[in-house]
C-alpha cells in the first residue's frame, strides 16, 4: 500500500517531523521463524525507509487531526543498517487505506501474542507498563505537531509572519535597543 513516512527528528533544532520517504509499505512474515516485520522502500530508488519487527508493545495511535495518518514508536529500526529507536508517522492517500493498514497491524500483533513469537524487545518490556504510557503520551504530543505540517503545491508560495507576532517581539525587546521608529511613545 502506498504511503508517506515521517520520522521524529530529535537531533534537529527545533525538533520536527522529517519526511523519510514515499513508497509501498509491506508487513512481511518470515517463512521459518514466523517473525513479522514492517518494510517500506522509497519509490524509484528502492532505498529502505523503515525496517523493523512488529512487537506487542507497539501502540498504533491515530493522528488527532487526520483519519488517514497513524503514529507509532519502535525500539529498533534498521533502515540505516543499525538499530535505532524511532518514532514514525505514516500518512495514506485515503482513510480506507489507513484503516486497512491499522487492521493488518493489529492482526499481526494478535498473531504475535497467540503464537508466542515475541521479539527480544517484547521480553524486555514485560514490566514496562509505565514506559508504554509515557511513550503513548509523547506520541500523542508529536502527532499534534504532525498535524501542523502542510504540503505546499507551489514552491514560490512563502509563509509570511503575522504582524501581531512581530509586534510582540518588539514589545519584549529592551528599551535601550529600540530605535526611535520602534518607540511606542510616538
Amino acid at each position: 500500500m502506498r504511503a508517506k513516512l515521517f520520522r521524529w527528528a530529535k537531533e534537529s533544532d527545533p525538533q520536527e517531523w522529517k519526511e523519510r520517504g514515499t513508497g509501498d509499505v509491506k508487513i512481511l512474515q518470515h517463512n521459518e521463524t514466523s517473525r513479522i516485520r514492517l518494510l517500506m522502500r522509497r519509490d524509484k530508488t528502492y532505498k529502505i525507509c523503515a525496517n523493523h519487527y512488529l512487537t506487542t508493545s507497539m501502540n498504533l495511535l491515530s493522528h488527532c487531526g487526520s483519519e488517514r495518518a497513524w503514529v507509532w514508536m519502535t525500539q529498533a529500526d534498521f533502515a540505516d543498517e543499525e538499530a535505532k529507536e524511532e518514532l514514525f508517522a505514516i500518512r495514506f492517500l485515503n482513510a480506507e487505506n489507513a484503516n486497512k493498514f491499522k487492521d493488518k497491524f493489529c492482526e499481526c500483533q494478535e498473531m504475535i501474542k497467540t503464537t508466542g513469537k515475541a521479539s527480544s524487545s517484547d521480553e524486555s518490556d514485560e514490566d514496562g507498563e509505565e514506559e508504554n504510557v509515557e511513550n503513548e503520551e509523547k506520541s500523542e504530543d508529536l502527532a499534534e505537531k504532525l498535524d501542523e505540517l502542510t504540503v505546499k503545491d507551489n514552491k514560490e508560495e512563502k509563509e509570511t509572519s503575522k504582524p501581531e507576532e512581530t509586534e510582540k517581539v518588539l514589545d519584549k525587546a529592551p528599551k535601550e535597543t529600540r530605535s526611535v521608529e520602534d518607540s511606542p511613545e510616538k
